[in-house]
C-alpha cells in the first residue's frame, strides 16, 4: 500500500515520512528523484514544476507499483500534488494496478506555517517557493483536498505526534 502524504510546501512531510518509515515500518519513495531524473532530460519543455510532466506521474505510477511488486509491504511518498487532475491521474493508475492508496493532507493554519517556513533552517532558500505557493495550497484545500484526504491538523502537534496520529489512523483504516 501507499501512504501519501500530501499538505503546502514546507508543512513537515519530509520530516513525518522520515518518522513513519520507522514506525509502520514503511520504505520511503521521494518522488522529486523522478523529477530530477526528467530535468536532465526534458527539462527544456515548458513547465513550473517537474509535476506539469506527464512522464513524472507515469513513473511515479510505474515506480511505486515496480517497488512494490519487488518488496512488498509500504511505501511513504511525501509529495505536495494541488492540481486535482494530477492526483486523479495518480489515483486512477494506482488503482489500476490495485495498489491501495491513503492519503493524509498535513495541514496547519496559515500564520504558524509561515512561522515554520521563515524559522526552517534545513532549506532557508526554499521560503520564497513555499510562501508563494500558500494560495494554490488553501484553494486545493477547499475545492478538493479537504474532501479527498484524511486531514490531520499539525499546528499544535510535533512531527513525532503527527507520525503517531496517521499510524493510528492508519491502523484502524487497514484493521478488519
Amino acid at each position: 500500500m501507499i501512504v501519501w502524504l500530501n499538505g503546502t510546501y514546507g508543512a513537515g512531510k519530509t520530516t513525518t515520512a522520515r518518522l513513519l518509515q520507522h514506525a509502520l515500518p514503511a520504505r520511503l519513495f521521494d518522488t522529486e528523484h523522478i523529477g530530477h531524473l526528467l530535468r536532465g532530460i526534458i527539462g527544456d519543455l515548458p513547465h513550473t514544476d517537474f509535476k506539469d510532466w506527464a512522464p513524472w506521474r507515469g513513473l511515479t505510477v510505474e515506480t511505486a507499483r515496480q517497488v512494490l511488486d519487488y518488496t512488498g509491504g509500504t511505501l511513504v511518498i511525501p509529495q505536495t500534488v494541488l492540481q486535482h487532475h494530477y492526483w486523479t491521474e495518480l489515483i486512477d493508475g494506482f488503482t489500476k494496478h490495485d495498489i491501495p492508496v491513503h492519503p493524509y493532507t498535513l495541514h496547519t493554519d496559515r500564520d504558524t506555517l509561515t512561522r515554520r517556513i521563515h524559522a526552517d533552517t534545513d532549506e532557508p532558500t526554499a521560503a520564497e517557493w513555499r510562501l508563494h505557493h500558500l494560495d494554490p495550497y488553501e484553494h486545493a484545500l477547499t475545492t478538493w483536498l479537504a474532501g479527498e484526504t484524511t486531514l490531520i491538523d499539525t499546528t499544535h502537534l510535533t512531527p513525532e505526534q503527527t507520525a503517531a496520529a496517521i499510524k493510528t489512523h492508519l491502523h484502524a483504516e487497514t484493521t478488519p
